[in-house]
């Protein structure tokens, strides 16, 4: 007689009995949501908001030029609005100079206002010809601490004025933040095309319904927490928008694999409850894994100290942090309240289905390890051609030339740039900390013998008479690349020489100093960004995969279809391909899009790798491998992608030129990385490989921990 052995009693790993819990207290688990939900939101919108932009850097030389203009009390230091006037019959009639000066005087008693100077006590405001004028609005704080709608009533103001030929605008940033439009058309937009793609890969509203809700919860106590935040932390303006993009698209896809895997047990028989566990026991592993690579790559942001950027970076790891929360513990609570329903739905779909699950992608995988060669070369050199523009990458901040042409701050834009040149839009201000009113004038004259310098304007005096302030007028547009070249010129040649001579400390600063300040550190940290993010993921799936080129492979294929989604950023908005205003691409716009970008990408990754893994250990046949991993993993890739490229997409109608180089990278990066590098380029280089991907040192193997990504119970293909 033959005794067998009992069978050991597996432990229930941490996901499972996570699942377990929130799916038998499923009412308590949804009620804690809802109220924590409830209350974050409450809370955020009895504190309000505190945003600030602020992106200058300390050490830099805009950053010391505004801290001298500061501590000396200079009007330079002092944020303002311009009120600018054109009448192309003049504007030194006496009726016209008398209707400007009761619109200054109603201006001087608006809240928010410190001082008004008239165009006609400076004869600098008032263009040659005499057609264009501007009126200075001097603010009694920073821009964006001024309230929007004591902004808006200085533009109704000054566009009362309006009439008889006589044309006003109002110029400055403050003008430009009190016109912003929300995104609400965008994110509606990106929910309903998702929803749409639900419907149509589970056949039921319900069913697609749960990965929405999810999202919109992570996403909605994410923004309140973020609210509240601000009033602590230095955090940017356009963070919520930004958050809600990241984690509309984010929640959706972590939701979806989870509830993939669930569907996939359902068909296998399971249970509900037992479908709940398996399917956070071997997704939600994949989903804890993804989340945590965003969130490094994130955090890498903020060791770069870039200024608000760090408190965007902080502000999006949270939202990706509490999307994974939502998804580990609000997904399997609805799935327990919906468990029934859905159970039906998916049985009775699948008893009507002819068809054979993932036949379609395997033969898509046989036919791609026919021609490995071929569908690698021609996937990399489409992928190189479109990353191509990225090297001509130029960073900048948009401003007032890029808003559109219906806005006062563009309009204001154009008068100015009509009447005193395109130079006068982005002044820069050389300050002279030393040596008095001697200095400044020294400095004046230097500037405007100086190629490239259409007029110089001072010295202005300040508290200390030993500090005075220059203005150049550059001849080009703030956002010309021979203003950038005109600064690099000041500071490295003009402005040495005479620092040896007049005895004064030299810097350039101001608002277009300063973008060309934060661009340039932008540029000289990415590297380092890039080689602790990519360093750390690559070590992470070095001891998840155990294998060496497994890792390597995807850090270079995650670093090409970044590199294209860049290149494509580049077309659009800075060589204005399909009638975009042509303009340089936000300085923060490469690193953000990086570090999302990459931990996205890592999910693909370590989704398809571990089912490919899985027949490994299970077949020993590498081909095998590839195309049953591919055939069990293509169609919940291809719809996680498909709804965050419609998410992201959906971004490109908002009116926010960031968010529409945001949405648009992101877009095509999860586009190329799910269509052309999962589908062609992995199964290709696996193909290749053979055997030697798995291979890994046997003295490395006795140092790596063993991370086991997805417990199993049996290797069974789904």
């Amino acid at each position: 007689m033959t005794v067998t052995a009992p069978a050991r009693t597996r432990q229930a790993s941490p996901f499972e009995r996570l699942a377990a819990f929130s799916f038998r207290h499923r009412w308590r688990a949804l009620v804690l949501w809802i109220a924590v939900l409830i209350g974050i939101t409450g809370a955020s919108m009895a504190a309000g908001s505190s945003y600030h932009n602020d992106f200058s850097l300390p050490g830099t030389d805009s950053h010391q030029a505004q801290s001298v203009l500061e501590r000396n009390g200079s009007a330079q230091a002092d944020a303002s609005v311009q009120i600018v006037l054109k009448d192309e019959s003049g504007l030194r009639k006496s009726d016209t100079e008398q209707r400007v000066g009761t619109m200054l005087d109603e201006v001087r008693d608006l809240p928010g206002v410190r001082d008004v100077r008239s165009p006609y006590a400076d004869d600098a405001a008032v263009s040659r010809d005499g057609t264009v004028a501007y009126a200075t609005v001097t603010l009694d704080r920073e821009a964006q601490n001024i309230p929007k709608g004591d902004i808006r009533k200085i533009i109704d103001t000054a566009k009362s004025l309006e009439g008889d030929g006589l044309r006003t605008a109002v110029g400055g940033d403050a003008a430009r933040g009190a016109e912003e439009a929300g995104g609400g058309a965008a994110e509606g937009a990106g929910i309903l095309g998702a929803l749409v793609i639900l419907v149509f890969l589970f056949g039921s509203l319900v069913a697609a319904s749960l990965p929405v809700v999810t999202a919109l919860f992570a996403v909605g106590g994410s923004i309140g927490l973020i609210a509240l935040a601000s009033h602590v932390a230095d955090i940017a303006d356009f963070t919520p928008p930004v958050m809600m993009l990241v984690g509309l698209g984010v929640g959706i896809d972590y939701a979806l694999l989870i509830f993939s895997r669930y569907r996939s047990e359902l068909l296998r028989g399971a249970e509900p409850e037992q479908a709940t566990r398996s399917a956070l026991d071997a997704a939600g592993r994949t989903v804890f894994f993804a989340g945590c690579t965003v969130i490094i790559a994130l955090m890498g942001l903020v060791a770069l100290g870039l200024g608000s950027l760090q408190g965007v970076a902080l502000a999006v790891a949270l939202t990706v942090l509490v999307t994974m929360a939502a998804s580990l513990t609000l997904l399997p609570a609805l799935l327990g309240v919906c468990g029934a329903r859905i159970r039906r739905q998916v049985t009775r779909r699948a008893a009507k289905s002819t068809r054979v699950e993932g036949a379609a992608w395997r033969r898509w995988a046989s036919g791609v390890q026919r021609r490995p060669w071929a569908a690698l070369l021609v996937s990399v050199a489409a992928l190189g051609a479109l990353a191509a523009p990225a090297l001509d990458l130029r960073l900048g901040f948009a401003d007032a030339g890029n808003d559109t042409e219906a806005s006062t701050s563009r309009q204001a834009y154009d008068m100015l740039a009509d009447g005193f040149g395109p130079g006068f839009n982005g002044p820069l201000f050389v300050v002279a900390d030393g040596g008095g009113q001697k200095a400044g004038a020294a400095v004046r004259q230097a500037l405007t013998d100086t190629p490239g310098v259409a007029a110089a304007a001072g010295p202005l005096p300040s508290d200390d008479a030993s500090v005075t302030t220059v203005i150049a007028f550059p001849d080009s547009a703030p956002q010309a690349e021979a203003t950038s070249q005109l600064v690099d010129r000041l500071r490295g040649d003009v402005l040495p020489s005479l620092e040896r001579q007049t005895g004064a400390e030299l810097l350039v600063g101001g608002s277009t100093a300063a973008t060309e300040d934060f661009a340039s550190t932008v540029s000289d940290r990415m590297p380092l960004f890039v080689t602790i993010v990519v360093g750390l993921s690559t070590l992470l799936l070095l001891v998840v995969f155990r294998s060496v080129l497994i890792p390597l492979k995807a850090a270079l294929l995650n670093l090409v279809s970044i590199g294209a989604a860049l290149g494509a950023i580049t077309l659009v908005f800075q060589h204005g391909w399909f009638g975009v205003e042509a303009g340089p691409i936000e300085a923060f716009i490469p690193v953000m899009i990086f570090a999302i970008v990459f931990g996205l990408s890592m999910d693909y990754e370590v989704f398809l790798l571990s089912r490919i893994h899985e027949e490994w250990e299970r077949t020993k046949d590498p081909q095998v491998a590839v195309r049953e991993g591919l055939a069990a993993t293509g169609k919940v890739i291809t719809a996680t992608a498909a709804i965050m490229i419609v998410v992201f997409a959906a971004f490109m109608l908002s009116p926010d030129r960031m968010l529409q180089q945001f949405g648009l990278g992101l877009a095509v990066a999860i586009l190329l990385d799910a269509v052309v590098i999962r589908c062609l380029i992995v199964p290709a280089v696996m193909q290749l490989f053979g055997t030697r991907a798995w291979w890994l040192p046997s003295w490395l193997r006795r140092l790596l921990p063993k991370v086991e990504l997805e417990r199993r119970q049996g290797l069974r293909r789904p």
